[in-house]
């Protein structure tokens, strides 16, 4: 299901977009607060520079932002609906899924911006043809 050349593999192992052969991260650990954006310049595998453009990443601030609040309702959904928790509990809930999850949220939307611009190409290292 999850393979090489899908833009879901590439997602959530955070590896390369273009060659899914290197993670694009330093330190693969996301917990890791200290060292949670720094990534390779470019891919050592197939050369394809991780920061496209200055500020390129603000753009997943964005994506942050969406996948903070699908969070936040399947939490919601989750303590309140099938749980059963009063409207505090499920807002402690909320707060603390968000902090936990943070890290994840944080490299998951670099991944998805980064996939927005960048595909798999198997190809990458054949020359094209004119």
């Amino acid at each position: 299901m999850l393979k090489k050349g899908s833009k879901l593999y590439s997602i959530l192992t955070g590896t390369c977009p273009r060659c899914h052969e290197e993670s694009m991260y330093i330190d693969k650990n996301p917990f890791n607060l200290a060292k949670i954006y720094k990534m390779h310049e470019r891919c050592s595998h197939c050369g394809q520079p991780y920061k496209i453009e200055p500020s390129f990443y603000f753009g997943a601030m964005y994506v942050s932002y969406a996948l903070g609040v699908a969070i936040s309702v399947a939490i919601f959904i989750i303590c309140f609906s099938f749980i059963g928790t009063d409207l505090k509990t499920a807002f402690i809930s909320i707060i603390a899924g968000l902090v936990l999850l943070m890290p994840y949220i944080m490299r998951i939307s670099r991944n998805i911006w980064i996939n927005f611009f960048v595909g798999y190409d198997k190809d990458w290292n054949k020359p094209k043809d004119s």
